[in-house]
């Protein structure tokens, strides 16, 4: 759409009152509204307020877009419609991870922790010409701000029979020093099926206070009617499951424990052990894993007594799957289900390498929680079938007391 005399009279004469150096990013920011303004209507079919048959939609609006270029930032409004969406071809449209991203990369340079590795970055990313500090605070307070009202939301209008813990390690610089943080998440399957992640939080996973507060803030915003519990053994984990989730089963993730105890095992021989522990989980119903289990810890004594004692030991819990529907075996009896969330976090924050701070770290991972959680959303496939999840109804879960939470040898704490 070109402009008329009149809209050019009006540029010309806003240009004049304009600081020479402005000018410049002045024209390009009307430029840049104009074209954005043509594509909204060929994409509409019609001009604002204009009559015609070839009309798909109405304009409902604008939502402001901040664009950072040689002549500086402009500050665009991109139409919002009644129906659809439209997105100006001529802007790059970027995912909130990947926004979460430039932001950690800009407040590390920002910070004067920068490398040539976080410079090659920031032009990898778009931003040769530099970037203002406003607008580095600009983009982490809307992210920090959409990371905090996702994990602030109401859990209560459904159920979540299974949840899975897990964490993954970053590292981010606290009180002038590099340490490890977790990053931990919870992810729970809802009474018709579907997966949602239900929290996640930075901090150290070890310790039975952070894990206590990070669940009660779950059960806080309404978490309810879970039956079982998936997580490995961490010391703290352990306690905090086994105080705020009352009522409920801990399953120990059957993956974290064979490590544990392949650990103790002479290298010669953890294939053959690890087999052998393997065909308790590949028996057709209950009564027959637990008649495996007997039987491998019973072979285990002779050749080797300590992994007999650790399988002895953690019996409840790593059996713990067999309280529940057959067909959600393979998926409840391990962490394994996050396992791709994990690899998808770490993916993104090995980039970063050293966060500024545990909020930068916090963000970030946030953002990438946010949308595997609307990609859950958005697809058609549930994790567990309906029907399969009815079967939890019928079967006698353990609702009065959680199963005790026996510490492993201190050989093989996990």
């Amino acid at each position: 759409m070109a402009l008329d005399q009149s809209a050019l009279l009006d540029l010309l004469a806003q240009l004049k009152l304009t600081d020479v150096t402005d000018r410049v990013r002045s024209a390009t920011e009307a430029l840049y509204q104009e074209l954005i303004d043509a594509e909204a209507t060929a994409f509409i079919g019609a001009g604002p307020f204009e009559r015609s048959a070839e009309r798909t939609t109405q304009r409902n609006g604008t939502r402001p877009r901040t664009l950072t270029t040689t002549a500086g930032d402009l500050d665009l409004k991109i139409p919002k419609l009644r129906q659809g969406t439209f997105f100006p071809a001529l802007l790059e449209r970027r995912r909130r991870v990947d926004q979460a991203l430039f932001a950690v990369v800009m407040e590390a340079y920002l910070h004067g922790v920068s490398t040539r590795k976080v410079d090659d970055l920031v032009k990898a990313l778009g931003a040769d010409s530099g970037i203002s500090k406003s607008e580095v605070s600009r983009i982490c307070a809307g992210l920090d701000a959409e990371v905090a009202t996702f994990r602030d939301r109401d859990l209560a209008s459904l159920q979540f029979p299974y949840v899975f813990l897990d964490a993954t390690y970053c590292k981010a610089r606290v009180n002038h020093r590099i340490v490890s943080q977790a990053v931990v998440v919870a992810v729970g399957v809802a009474a018709d099926g579907r997966r949602e992640v239900l929290g996640f939080d930075v901090g150290d996973s070890e310790n039975e206070g952070f894990w206590a507060a990070f669940l009660r803030s779950l059960k806080a915003r309404g978490l309810s009617g879970v039956h079982l519990v998936i997580s490995d053994a961490h010391t703290g984990l352990k306690k905090a499951i086994g105080t705020v989730f009352q009522g409920a089963s801990w399953q120990r993730c059957r993956v974290h424990f064979m490590r544990n105890v392949l650990s103790i095992v002479p290298k010669g021989s953890q294939d053959m052990v690890a087999s052998i522990i393997r065909t308790i989980f590949a028996q057709p119903n209950a009564e027959h894993v637990f008649t495996q289990f007997d039987e491998v810890t019973r072979m285990l004594t002779r050749s080797h007594p300590k992994v007999a004692a650790m399988l002895e030991d953690a019996k409840d819990n790593v059996l713990a799957f067999t309280g529940f529907p057959q067909r959600h075996w393979r998926q409840i009896w391990s962490t394994n289900p996050l396992e791709r969330v994990n690899k998808e976090i770490k993916r993104r924050t090995d980039v970063v390498g050293v966060f500024p701070t545990p909020a930068a770290l916090l963000r970030l991972a946030g953002s990438v929680l946010i949308e595997q959680h609307d990609e859950w959303e958005a697809s058609d496939r549930r994790y567990f079938s309906e029907a399969s999840m009815l079967e939890l109804k019928t079967m006698n879960t353990p609702t009065d007391t959680i199963e005790e939470v026996k510490p492993l040898p201190e050989l093989t704490a996990a």
